[in-house]
């Protein structure tokens, strides 16, 4: 059966392997695609508020939670890109700017650096650069500083308070505000963030 996806602007488009990979078998358009995602990821999330004394800045916990969110729907779910996409880093690299990342948080931390909302939010906006798996990156890296600002003691954050999948003005203010980043001004994605 044929699967038609409709990606919204700035999605990574999933090269045929990668498609070939989904595991179930009903679905034919990206909506009903977008549903069976999000009834997973919320599996993903209820799993991670049960890892409260595991470590977050960690590549296993990172795989693990993209697996936990993806893994009934993509066979790769939880494995590291194999290929470069229209973001991200070289695919070769991923390992190494994944472990820089992780060190630099850590130590942003530590040294208080930087506001804790500022640390989940560069946070974020890193991981998401990086785009270590084929798709879910945005989803998985909000996640990711989600569980970052209530470890450091904070609410989870809103996101625009509203769905990040579908092609609106709140998503298109999210990208915006990511490339605004990309720039290392973080005033947008943090204001975004809290929004």
């Amino acid at each position: 059966m044929a699967v038609n996806l409709d990606y919204p602007p700035g999605a990574t488009p999933l090269d045929a392997d990668e498609l070939a990979s989904l595991i179930p078998g009903h679905i034919t358009t990206q909506g009903e695609l977008n549903e069976w995602e999000q009834l997973n990821i919320l599996q993903g999330d209820a799993w991670a508020h049960k890892q409260q004394r595991k470590e977050l800045l960690d590549e296993a916990f990172l795989r693990q939670l993209h697996r936990r969110m993806f893994g009934e729907t993509w066979r790769w779910a939880g494995e590291f890109r194999r290929s470069d996409k229209n973001i991200g880093v070289d695919w070769l690299k991923i390992g190494v700017e994944l472990h820089k990342l992780l060190d630099d948080v850590r130590y942003q931390i530590e040294h208080t650096s930087f506001p804790p909302d500022e640390i989940a939010v560069r946070f974020h906006h890193r991981l998401v650069s990086i785009h270590p798996f084929p798709n879910g990156n945005g989803r998985h890296a909000r996640l990711m500083a989600d569980l970052l600002a209530e470890r450091l003691g904070l609410p989870r954050f809103t996101w625009g308070s509203q769905s990040l999948t579908d092609p609106n003005d709140t998503r298109r203010r999210y990208i915006a505000a990511l490339q605004a980043a990309d720039a290392r001004d973080y005033a947008p994605l943090l204001a975004f963030a809290r929004s």
